[in-house]
Order: structure tokens, then C-alpha cells, then sequence
């Protein structure tokens, strides 16, 4: 009879780029930012930076008309303030507004998650520039 270790059958973990990282940053990672929230930056990677403004009267109505209106805007203040930065950071790495930042870190982040963040995106954005 065979012994499998399903304990270390999985040495790398997937992160939210979908690379491998190894197994001590990924709990690295964990520590600085729930799945939640790291969904939160996954979907930010779609999100346009139009989508930080509010839309406009006329957009609204093309929307109401046209059955095509979304908001991307999230109702929790502080997965919005992470969704916003995140945004940014997809489009313009870490040429990031003080503004958004203060709001970050007024949301309850700390300076620790916002490295883990920016590092991620980055090179997350680095690896899709290879390709």
C-alpha cells in the first residue's frame, strides 16, 4: 500500500495572479489581506479608472435606458477604498494620489497591507508585460 502526503502534496500556492508562490509568502500574504479582500484586487484588475468617479446624469440615463448600467462601486466603505487603490495600482503601478492612500489607510489598512498590495499588483503587471 502506498503513503501519500497530502499535507506537502501542494509546495506552492496559487496566488491571485495565478503564479505559483511559494508556500512562505503565500502565508506572508494571508496574514496581510483576507480572501475577500484579495478578491476584491483581483476584480479591481478589470475595473476601468473611470469607474472611481461617479457617473454622469447622462450615463445614468443611457443605462437605465439601454438596460447596461453598473456600478462597480462597492457598498462596504472599506473594500472601496481597497477596490480604488487597487484600481490605480493595476492601471499606474506606484504613481498612486496621496488621497487615495489616506483613504486606504483611514479605511484600516496598514502600511504593511498597502506593501503587500502594491508588490503583488506589481508583479503581477510585470509578469503579464513578459508574456
Amino acid at each position: 500500500m502506498a503513503y501519500l502526503d497530502l499535507a506537502n502534496a501542494y509546495p506552492a500556492t496559487l496566488g491571485q495572479s495565478g503564479f505559483a508562490i511559494p508556500q512562505q509568502q503565500a502565508s506572508a500574504q494571508a496574514d496581510g489581506l483576507s480572501a475577500l479582500e484579495w478578491s476584491v484586487v483581483a476584480l479591481a484588475r478589470r475595473d476601468r479608472i473611470s469607474s472611481l468617479g461617479q457617473p454622469s446624469r447622462i450615463a445614468t440615463a443611457m443605462g437605465r435606458l439601454f438596460g447596461t448600467h453598473s456600478n462597480p462601486q462597492l457598498a462596504d466603505p472599506r473594500l472601496e477604498a481597497l477596490r480604488r487603490l487597487a484600481v490605480l495600482a493595476w492601471h499606474r503601478g506606484y504613481v498612486l494620489p496621496k488621497s487615495e492612500m489616506k483613504r486606504f489607510l483611514t479605511a484600516g489598512f496598514t502600511t504593511e497591507q498597502f506593501e503587500i498590495l502594491l508588490r503583488s499588483i506589481s508583479g503581477a503587471r510585470t509578469a503579464t508585460q513578459r508574456r
